[in-house]
């Protein structure tokens, strides 16, 4: 079997990611195990892993010392309440499939509740559709972000922010690029910083209230994916974002850490509220 010569770096291959499936949920008190076996055991692989286009997924939670280090406090345009959504779980979909996926998990969300394959006990926080802009990292020769969620990172930070009046979040992005980012990853235990904006046409109706609503172009979601304590690098997260809003670029609404799960067990089940 012939390989190249040379080995390609973060955007010499052809696969890439172009948007993402992101979904924060709480189950409801009383039902967390039931739930985190639910989640992994049926519908992670039944409604999103399955699905064509998808590449790749993973799921994070955040026990209740991590919901007290969100910021800022009170905010609740994406967690309503704040400490809001102790699960999240992300899926990158196929750059230029995204229609094709979605009319499959449109069909496929609906068969599964018909089925009696849902779960009743618990509430959506934040679950939207979001395309990806770009991505920024540490290392000169860095995992890509197609391969984040694979990479087994120990933890992540989500933050949610919305552009200042007449611009948007690529303008954003890309300004941040510049100068902010570069900053906050040199030397840090983040090692890849993902952007996303909602989609413009985000999902058909489904069979369950998913929560606050994604926000139009101006809003702007980061992945930080953290090799290490994710709690360590939160002093450096909020003098990044606290940088973004004295810049007058955008507000910060929510700014999220959470651990990887322990895939097959029911760490932090007890540990949520």
């Amino acid at each position: 079997m012939a390989y190249p010569l040379e080995v390609g770096g973060v955007d010499d291959y052809p696969v890439k990611v172009g948007s993402m499936l992101l979904t924060m949920v709480d189950p409801n008190p009383g039902y967390e195990a039931a739930y985190n076996r639910w989640y992994e055991r049926d519908h992670f692989y039944a409604g999103c892993m399955i699905g064509p286009y998808q590449l790749a997924g993973s799921r994070w939670v955040a026990p209740r010392r991590l919901k007290d280090l969100r910021w800022p406090e009170g905010d609740t345009a994406v967690a309503n309440p704040a400490d809001a959504g102790s699960y999240v779980a992300i899926y990158w979909i196929e750059a230029g499939h995204h229609d094709d996926w979605n009319e499959w998990a449109t069909t496929q969300v609906a068969w599964l509740y018909q089925n009696g394959r849902g779960f009743a006990e618990r509430r959506h926080t934040h679950t939207n559709l979001f395309d990806h802009i770009g991505a920024a990292y540490r290392d000169a020769d860095p995992v890509p972000v197609e391969l984040a969620l694979d990479r087994a990172y120990d933890g992540i930070v989500v933050a949610w922010f919305d552009a200042r009046e007449g611009t948007d979040a690529r303008a954003v992005h890309a300004e941040l690029s510049q100068r902010q980012l570069p900053e906050l990853l040199a030397g840090s235990s983040i090692e890849i910083a993902s952007s996303w904006t909602p989609v413009a046409t985000p999902a058909a109706d489904q069979p369950m209230d998913l929560g606050t609503p994604a926000g139009g172009p101006e809003r702007l979601v980061q992945i930080f994916f953290i090799d290490g304590d994710v709690t360590a690098s939160l002093p450096g997260l909020r003098a990044y974002t606290d940088a973004v809003a004295e810049a007058g670029l955008a507000d910060v609404h929510l700014v999220a850490p959470f651990f990887r799960t322990v895939v097959g067990t029911d760490t932090y089940v007890d540990e949520l509220w």
